[in-house]
């Protein structure tokens, strides 16, 4: 689970400060694997070695969209609903992440890093 602080502004000029969740969960992780010729991962290394910005962005925008969600009060799911993700995206906190996650490759490290479960990354940084 990947914790995100962002301070916004909302649209009637208010200063938001606002905790924002992400995440991929080891099924996730699995299918978006699957779906791709070499797997997913094989895929992000290829277009960061091509150098191909426009395909990076669309990446960062896929993540994004995948992990966010809304912890359930009692902590036992995690929700990642259209609605919720139409939600969020509708705020200039996802246009500012989006943005940040483009501009910058430490925060785009952090954010990948912090989407993937522990084990998982592990198991992919062994692989390298």
């Amino acid at each position: 689970m990947f914790k995100k602080t962002i301070t916004y502004l909302d649209y009637n000029g208010l200063e938001i400060k606002e905790d924002f969740y992400f995440n991929l969960t080891k099924a996730e992780i699995m299918e978006m694997q699957l779906q791709k010729s070499g797997g997913f991962a094989e895929k992000i290394q290829k277009v960061v070695d091509a150098k191909d910005v426009p395909e990076l962005v669309g990446i960062f925008k896929e993540l994004i969209l995948k992990s966010y969600g809304v912890k359930s009060d009692d902590g036992k799911r995690f929700i990642k609903t259209e609605k919720v993700r139409e939600e969020f995206t509708q705020t200039e906190a996802y246009s500012d992440l989006y943005v940040e996650l483009a501009t910058n490759a430490d925060s785009a490290s952090a954010f990948v890093n912090g989407i993937i479960p522990a084990d998982q990354l592990k198991a992919l940084q062994e692989k390298k």
